[in-house]
């Protein structure tokens, strides 16, 4: 999900927090990121369930895919909406696996794709039927191990550590 634009006062409170709290005690600090995690999962829970009750099924196709700085893959696809206006964009929620590093994925190119698009801004779209649901339970999991620990720690309970 693309939080850059529009929370960026929130995130810069958070990496303040964040520094602050390093210093101080860092057990904090990774309560405060394991609070940011689950946040950021429900946040992404929301989306896909809106999505999923209010959202235009279409079909599109994928013209390329982009690869970040660490070498994950994105697919970039072209979808036309129902009033005939043609988008192209990536998914604004994708997961992708350490094996996108090494993958090619020449042979998906022009593969038409089934997707979903929020008929009020169409470039917020996601791949139908994605895997979506194991890298949001994946933060979850994490989110919920970081607020534990530091929990535990933080009531002086160290038998875990």
């Amino acid at each position: 999900m693309n939080f850059n634009n529009k929370y960026w006062g929130l995130q810069v409170v958070f990496v303040i927090l964040v520094i602050f709290f390093m210093f101080y005690n860092p057990i904090i600090c990774i309560l405060i990121i394991g609070i940011a995690l689950l946040l950021f999962a429900f946040c992404a829970i929301w989306f896909v369930n809106n999505l999923n009750k209010n959202g235009i099924e279409s079909t599109g196709k994928i013209v390329s895919y982009e690869s970040d700085d660490e070498g994950y893959k994105t697919p970039v696809i072209e979808f036309t909406i129902a009033e005939g206006k043609t988008f192209l964009g990536k998914p604004y929620i994708h997961g992708s696996s350490d094996l996108d590093k090494f993958r090619t994925y020449n042979r998906n190119i022009n593969k038409a794709v089934k997707i979903i698009y929020n008929p009020k801004s169409p470039e917020k779209f996601m791949l139908k039927g994605s895997t979506n649901g194991f890298v949001i339970f994946f933060l979850i999991i994490v989110g919920l191990v970081f607020i534990y620990f530091s929990v535990i720690n933080l009531m002086d309970h160290n038998a875990v550590f």
